[in-house]
């Protein structure tokens, strides 16, 4: 690969310089997508059972490997050490479900008269996915296994900040005996290597995962080609906690602080009945203080650094000195560190109540009835998650029904499983990611027609 750029990579918690990874440049891209068509071709004809076993010996090498990608993530991404041997696992647990649909990936026999109607599933061929920096091992193979199940090739970009992961599993998959050049890694800028993947006539499909801004650009230029793109994008997700809800429970601040708050699934607007707020206030209060902030390799450690220095001046944006606020700790020195807050000052309208802010920070905000906190729930332009704690069954169901976000859950904080489906309303994304369905995402429906009344006379 042509070193069109330098990737410089920082451990986010020293500042320290991790790595230097070569940035692929157009032409690079150009090659990959050549070799890649061939890999999938190859990989295609293989027998569904001998794809199967490939991607399950995959996953093995994957978990034979655990701790060492795990504490990579910790170098290059700031997470902590037991969340990262957690997405370490999600890869391998992934690769092992997707496997499991590789011979089950069937159309139907549709009844027709006059013949015998049949769909077949078909791959796409090669496809880009380009994965962000705050969920860099567990969101590559989101888009990665159930692609190369479907009989796909892939091309993976890593964010610019984040490539060592992702280019350890490429060896791995070599490793396990897929085929040479069937998963790629092409580390880059967004604006060189990501622009020529998206651009690119010989890419089939784009799964894309970052901010809205983004996103909206990888939709324009797929629309160019007519090319189908999925999109994971921003969330500004609602916690709902009604007055009869287990209030210590409902309040959890690491619902907005896991991974540092980078994540779109974030519980990041508190949104509490007015008759409980003080209590709810109280609690957040208490729980604040007591997070642990420092080094993520450390296994007490409950929180670690963002991201990057750009990063935290965005972060630092949202919260001006002296705004009301409940405030936790952070390590002072070298690392990208910002407390746990919580806004108790803001409107329901303000910029950091409705903006993806990234980081540690919730807005407190209180509402009277439930058709009020519904009203706050979808006052944004995201509907990715969001939480609902009550003990009403019937209430549940109907806030269910009216908060308009593609992933909610009841009495629970948790977001994503890889045996369900996950995306967003609005601005949040297109399409649907995990579950049942993933692999369909990746084929194209031919339709076949068999007449049964002979040739005419």
């Amino acid at each position: 690969m042509s070193s069109e750029h330098l990737l410089e990579v920082l451990n986010p918690a020293t500042e320290e310089v991790v790595a230097a990874v070569a940035g692929a440049s157009p032409a690079d891209v150009d090659a990959a997508v050549t070799h890649a068509a061939r890999a999938q071709r190859i990989w295609a004809a293989l027998a569904p059972g001998d794809r199967a076993r490939l991607l399950r010996r995959f996953a093995a090498t994957v978990d034979d490997h655990l701790e060492e990608l795990a504490r990579l993530e910790v170098r290059e991404a700031g997470h902590l050490i037991g969340n990262a041997r957690w997405e370490a696992g999600n890869v391998r647990d992934l690769l092992d479900y997707a496997a499991g649909g590789v011979e089950r990936l069937t159309g139907r026999q549709i009844p027709v008269p006059g013949g015998l109607n049949v769909t077949i599933l078909e791959p796409l061929g090669v496809v880009g996915v380009i994965a962000p920096w705050n969920f860099p091992l567990p969101i590559a193979a989101w888009g990665t296994a159930p692609a190369l199940a479907a009989g796909n090739a892939v091309l993976l970009k890593p964010a610019e900040t984040t490539p060592l992961t992702a280019l350890r599993l490429a060896e791995l998959a070599l490793e396990a005996g897929l085929p040479e050049h069937l998963f790629q890694v092409l580390p880059g800028r967004g604006d060189i290597t990501g622009d020529a993947l998206v651009r690119h006539p010989g890419v089939a499909k784009i799964v894309f995962t970052g901010s809205t801004r983004t996103g909206t650009r990888v939709a324009a230029l797929g629309a160019e080609q007519v090319k189908p793109v999925t999109l994971e994008l921003g969330g500004k997700s609602p916690n709902i906690v009604f007055a009869d809800a287990d209030l210590k429970t409902a309040v959890d601040p690491f619902s907005f602080l896991d991974n540092s708050g980078q994540d779109c699934c974030a519980r990041t607007r508190v949104l509490v009945q007015e008759s409980v707020y003080d209590e709810v206030r109280e609690l957040l209060a208490e729980a604040l203080a007591a997070v642990v902030v420092g080094d993520p390799a450390d296994e007490k450690t409950q929180m670690g650094p963002l991201i990057s220095r750009q990063q935290l001046d965005r972060v630092r944006g949202f919260v001006p000195d002296g705004a009301p606020a409940l405030r936790g700790s952070a390590p002072e020195g070298p690392g990208f560190w910002f407390p746990p807050t919580v806004l108790t000052g803001e409107s329901p309208d303000s910029a950091a109540a409705c903006e993806e802010i990234f980081g540690p920070v919730a807005v407190l905000l209180p509402f009277t009835d439930e058709q009020d906190a519904i009203r706050l729930a979808n006052g944004t332009p995201y509907g990715l998650s969001g939480s609902i704690w009550t003990r009403d069954v019937g209430r549940a169901l109907r806030v269910s029904q009216a908060v308009r976000a593609g992933n909610l859950s009841v009495n629970s904080h948790a977001s994503v499983r890889y045996w369900t489906p996950f995306g967003g309303y609005k601005q949040s994304g297109v399409g649907r990611e995990l579950g049942p369905d993933a692999l369909a995402a990746f084929t194209e429906t031919k339709n076949v027609f068999i007449s049964t009344e002979g040739p005419a006379q």
